[in-house]
């Protein structure tokens, strides 16, 4: 029997350090945002384009692979440049960690000191800072049509058309840091899990602190972890292909988000 518990670990600690974390900058976030937030046309709209994006690099031939590099650097560095902005507000200092980010890209990509370690590294680093940055955005409302659209989407571009494992392929081949990837534990192998994946697993968790308080979002997010866990297993098991995350993720939160719901019933009529 397969079983792997470092991907749950990490999406359950990643997920802790972005409800922390947002929880201690929340007002600098919406200050800046000027108490902004998505709308459902919003939401629509980039899911539509994270789909189209995600089609794109698929059918696109790999001559165009500067191009996509060079775009990529550059969001990764305007992402790095405004948190560390929101967390030291001196702009030369954001400068520096993005500087450092290409350097070190640049330097170290075909070396094993960036895969596994560097390239894991500036993954959790962009996730979380883009978990942080964006959570202040959504609603509970927008969050649900979110991961609804994300869900069907990821299905679609997964199981049918295969350009979301297409397109994950070339970017991982020009070793940018779009993914988690680790070797599973205590079984042998290696496990990946795509950012926008962890990304969806950080929101709700941010999602459902602000709603319930951050002991029951705490809550949430492991007992959804520990669901994870277990579809995984299920997965690795019984069907090791590549399988839509947001399936995995949803399913756990909706039980987190039962449990919730049956405990305040309990509670109330107490």
């Amino acid at each position: 029997m397969r079983l792997d518990v470092s991907l749950p670990l990490i999406l359950f600690l990643v997920t802790v350090a972005v409800i922390f974390l947002y929880g201690r900058y929340e007002k600098k976030i919406k200050s800046l945002f000027e108490g902004r937030e998505l709308r459902t046309r919003d939401v629509v709209l980039l899911v539509i384009a994270m789909s189209g994006m995600v089609t794109v690099l698929a059918v696109t031939h790999f001559w165009l692979g500067t191009a996509i590099m060079f775009f990529y650097l550059y969001v990764y560095s305007v992402v790095l440049i405004l948190f560390t902005y929101l967390v030291v507000p001196k702009w030369y200092v954001g400068v520096l960690v993005a500087a450092l980010f290409n350097e070190l890209y640049f330097l170290y990509r075909d070396t094993p000191i960036w895969d596994p370690y560097l390239v894991n590294l500036f993954a959790i680093i962009f996730v979380i800072y883009i978990s942080v940055y964006l959570g202040g955005l959504f609603t509970w409302k927008t969050t649900t049509v979110f991961v609804v659209l994300l869900t069907a989407m990821d299905i679609v571009q997964v199981l049918v058309t295969g350009f979301m494992v297409e397109s994950s392929e070339k970017l991982l081949a020009l070793r940018f840091p779009v993914a988690v990837i680790l070797p599973t534990f205590p079984s042998e192998g290696r496990i990946l899990l795509g950012l926008g994946d962890i990304f969806l697993f950080g929101l709700l968790g941010i999602q459902l602190t602000q709603k319930y308080g951050r002991k029951s979002g705490l809550t949430s997010t492991a007992l959804a972890t520990g669901v994870f866990l277990l579809l995984e297993t299920i997965l690795l098991n019984y069907y090791p292909k590549a399988f839509p995350a947001t399936v995995l993720i949803i399913g756990g939160w909706l039980i987190a988000v039962g449990a919730r719901y049956l405990d305040v019933r309990r509670l109330r009529r107490v």
